[in-house]
């Protein structure tokens, strides 16, 4: 039984993933769509190795949940729901604030496709924290 459990909560965390990846995919076009738009006047964003270092960290970050909970262990239980719920977060509020510069649309898919997922692999593992 604990293994049926274990499974459902890293594909809860993968769900979530799949949504930031999404999202962030989503957020670029958009960019990308503004910026041929207004014919290259908006300044480009550019990044240096080191950030990019930084951006393939955060979004790499989220296999790492789902790993967590397939161990099985009371630490990994515990770290992937520290881990998982801190990704949620952060991913959410640098959504709604690039919706707030970029379009009301962002903020809308960032709540789809990263928070109600989220919430939802969240709120599982936190149940399954405490029931444990």
């Amino acid at each position: 039984m604990a293994g049926n459990v274990q499974f459902r909560l890293a594909i809860l965390w993968l769900v979530t993933a799949a949504g930031a990846t999404m999202f962030v995919t989503l957020q670029s076009f958009s960019f990308l769509n503004a910026y041929v738009r207004a014919h290259g006047a908006m300044p480009a964003v550019t990044f240096d190795p080191a950030m990019l270092w930084i951006v393939f960290a955060f979004y790499g970050a989220w296999i790492v949940p789902p790993l967590l909970a397939l161990a099985g262990t009371r630490w990994g239980d515990r770290a992937m729901l520290g881990l998982g719920g801190f990704l949620v977060i952060l991913n959410t509020l640098g959504g709604i604030f690039d919706g707030m510069r970029d379009g009301g649309q962002l903020i809308f898919l960032a709540l789809l496709c990263i928070a109600l997922p989220g919430s939802c692999a969240t709120l599982a593992s936190w149940r399954h924290v405490r029931a444990g």
